[in-house]
This record gives C-alpha cells, structure tokens and sequence, in this order.
C-alpha cells in the first residue's frame, strides 16, 4: 500500500500536467487571436464595388486599392458585384466574416437611400458595418442625348411640363442617388419624368448614347468625358460652384433650378464586429493614401475630391445624409420595390 508521501507525490505531479496543459491551450488561444489581429494583414483583401466596372464608384476603389495593396503588403482584390441598387453587394458585406478580409466601397445611396425605400434588404446601415473613412466627393451632372430637342434646363422644364411623364431618364439603378438625384430635380421644377434604371453606370449612359432615353443624371466622373467629346449635351452640374472638368456647363441654381445641390460621396466600410484595430490601421493608411499629390491629381482628373475622416466623422456624414434623403423620399412618395 502506498504512503502518504507517495499519494501526495502522485497528485502534485498530476497537478503540474494539469497545469501545463491549461497553459498550453491559452497560449494556442492567445496565439490564434494574435494571428487574426496583430499579424492583419497576412493574405488577399477583398474590396467589394457594387457597380459593374466603369463608373465613379469603381475608379474611386481602384485608386485607393492600388496603394493599400502597396501599403499593407498584401494584394487587395476589387470584386464587383452589381444588383438590386447595390444590396447585394451590401448583404455579401454585412454576411461576411468580420475579419478585415472583406471591405466594401459604399456609395451614399448604399447607405443613406436605399434603407427607406427597400424594407426587405437584409442590412442595417448602422449595425451592420463599422465607417472606415469617407474617401470622395463628387457632383452629378444632369445630361441629354443627341437628339433630344432641349439646349438648357429652363429648355427641359418646359418640355417636361408640355408632356408629362413623356421624357425618360436612365439611372445606375433604382435606389441609388442616380435614382433620387432625378425625383429630386422633378420636386424642385414641377416635372414628372419616367425613370428607366440600369445596373450600373456604363448601360445607363449607352442607353443616353443610344437615344434610348431623353436624359440621365450621373456623376461628373461618369459624364463628363462624353459631354467634353459633344457626344451628348451637359445642361447643369449639382455643385455650387463650376467644375473645372466642365467650365461651360452652369450650376444648377445658375441653370435656374434652385436648391438642387448633391454631392455624392464613397466611403470604405467594414462588416460590423471587425476588430478595431484593423479599423484604426485601415483608417490611418487611407488618410495617407489620400493626402499623396498623384491619388488627389488622378481622382480631380475624374471631377472627384478627395475627402478622407476618421471613422466618427464618416458616421456623422452617414447620419446626416440619411435624414435628408429619408425627407426627399417621403415627400416624393418614392417607391422601388
């Protein structure tokens, strides 16, 4: 029979392998969270644009990709997944693990329109992503086609107000601010004109090529290239103050439609959960990338302003601009799905 010291022995031995197995699996744990953080980034980011390539969205996220490719020394891919005036790309974010592998570029519609006028999307603008930073800033321009019979905005309210309903413009898809850019106009003159949405930017303005539509409301970025080539004709741009790229196409309030003023914006998100110092190290590389001289020469190239903040001030731009849209689609009665 074994004595006490013996049953002692055993027990104090059984304790010490006890001991080092439970520190053996909390330095595996530490070690894996460690991996997931403080190792970030150690394989492809993935950027999610929703919008075919072409449009201002898109040149905004190959930009900035480009150089975080460069600055965190792993490849950052742009996947573009267009549909549904961007939800799909929204949805495939917020789903997605909140690892800092997965980034979207978010236009304001995404955020700020959409919500109000589509309640079966499976995304909450405000819980479901963490602000990264605003990227950039760009004005819309209100185009016709070739043979459209209108010179000036004052000529298209007359025309518009003659046959109701009868004029038709494309957008880059329905709940996007190429949508409500065009309800908005038709509150601010009196018009009624028919929308025809498109998945993107690039079919949008074919269709204005075409003569399929009267006229399309886009961003600068878009539309400026075709109007300076006469290809179609630029009657207002929704900033305050003329754009450079198109120095004889007049403001709005100019062009004589009071308080039509949008800026569009793109910003980077992440899905909800990811940790915040991947968000910190996103946020300083971006504000970074923004202030180089070739980033802020090839995007004003594109009628963009760069616009980096920090994640608080992006959330403050999100709210504000969800309350003004959610105003502008109450009062017009906006309905897309």
């Amino acid at each position: 029979m074994p004595n006490f010291n013996e049953v002692s022995a055993v027990r104090f031995v059984r304790s010490l392998r006890l001991l080092a197995a439970s520190i053996l699996t909390a330095s595996v744990l530490v070690s894996a969270s460690g991996a997931s953080a403080g190792v970030w980034p150690n394989r492809t980011i993935k950027l999610i644009v929703p919008f075919p390539p072409g449009g201002a969205a898109d040149s905004v996220a190959r930009v900035y990709a480009d150089k975080l490719s460069e600055a965190l020394k792993q490849p950052v891919v742009i996947e573009n997944k267009a549909g549904a005036g961007t939800a799909i790309a929204a949805e495939a974010v917020a789903a997605a693990e909140p690892d800092g592998y997965t980034l979207s570029l978010a236009p304001a519609g995404q955020l700020t329109i959409l919500p109000h006028i589509n309640k079966e999307i499976r995304y909450d603008p405000f819980k479901s992503f963490v602000p990264v930073s605003n990227l950039a800033t760009v004005p819309y321009v209100l185009a016709v086609s070739p043979d459209t019979p209108v010179s000036s905005a004052r000529d298209l309210v007359a025309a518009a107000n003659k046959d109701p309903g009868k004029l038709t413009y494309s957008s880059c898809g329905p709940g996007t601010l190429c949508h409500l850019s065009g309800e908005l106009f038709q509150r601010q003159t009196g018009t009624k004109l028919l929308h025809v949405p498109f998945k993107g930017s690039a079919p949008a303005v074919n269709a204005l090529l075409g003569n399929v539509v009267n006229l399309s409301f886009d961003t600068l970025t878009v539309l400026a290239p075709q109007i300076r080539d006469g290809k179609i004709k630029g009657l207002l741009v929704t900033s305050r103050e003329r754009s450079s790229q198109l120095p004889d196409v007049p403001t709005a309030a100019e062009a004589g439609v009071s308080d039509f003023v949008v800026d569009s914006w793109f910003g980077l998100v992440a899905p909800a959960g990811t940790p915040a110092e991947i968000i910190q190290r996103l946020n300083a590389e971006v504000v970074r990338i923004g202030a180089q001289p070739d980033v802020r020469t090839r995007l004003e190239a594109q009628g963009l302003r760069v616009t980096t903040s920090t994640p608080e001030e992006f959330t403050d731009i999100i709210k504000a601009d969800y309350g003004r849209w959610g105003k502008v689609i109450k009062d017009s009665g906006v309905e897309v799905f």
